[in-house]
């Protein structure tokens, strides 16, 4: 013979499990993977004012932050994130001449500002001044913006990332749905 539910028990079994999805929402969000919108146009044209990407927390605890990255840093006051591109790692040298980078006197390609470099030399404007030769501390990153123009980074304002102040790299842009793609 069954038993049957009374409703005290059905609500006790609905609000169970409410508070079990609720608990692996709040650990995949704190630990693993969590969305971001962009603020501002200083990643143009590879990210945008209001897309929303999803950022992975993890990947730094299974690898190491590669030059190229998009990376989340967290900013001053627990709201404020930036979101910008890993172009010096821990004990390099940067330096940045007549707009090509040098690491350690090596010059390194930059391909994701192609388009930014066209609108720059229509404008007859170097897209990123010359600075450096700057050496970076251990666990510390320089970061810029796509759009150097128009970014407030390493050189003009958030100085040297701490290595601890990276939230997660961005891995893919899923809203506007017409805009999905993988970033990095």
């Amino acid at each position: 013979m069954a038993t049957q539910k009374t409703t005290s028990d059905q609500l006790r079994s609905v609000f169970k499990s409410i508070l079990f999805i609720l608990g692996i929402i709040f650990i995949i969000r704190t630990f693993l993977f969590s969305p971001y919108i962009v603020k501002g146009a200083s990643m143009n044209p590879t990210l945008h004012n209001g897309e929303r990407l999803v950022v992975n927390k993890l990947s730094y605890s299974i690898h190491d932050i590669v030059r190229g990255d998009i990376i989340i840093i967290q900013g001053d006051g627990q709201e404020k994130h930036y979101v910008k591109r890993v172009i010096g790692l821990p004990g390099e040298k940067i330096e940045m001449k007549n707009d090509e980078l040098f690491i350690d006197n090596e010059k390194v390609a930059e391909p994701y500002l192609k388009r930014n470099r066209q609108a720059a030399n229509y404008l007859e404007m170097e897209l990123t001044g010359d600075f450096g030769p700057i050496q970076i501390p251990d666990d510390h990153l320089f970061v810029m913006g796509d759009n150097r123009l128009y970014s407030m980074d390493s050189r003009n304002g958030l100085g040297m990332i701490d290595i601890e102040d990276v939230i997660g790299k961005g891995e893919f842009v899923f809203y506007p749905v017409k805009n999905a793609r993988k970033i990095n």
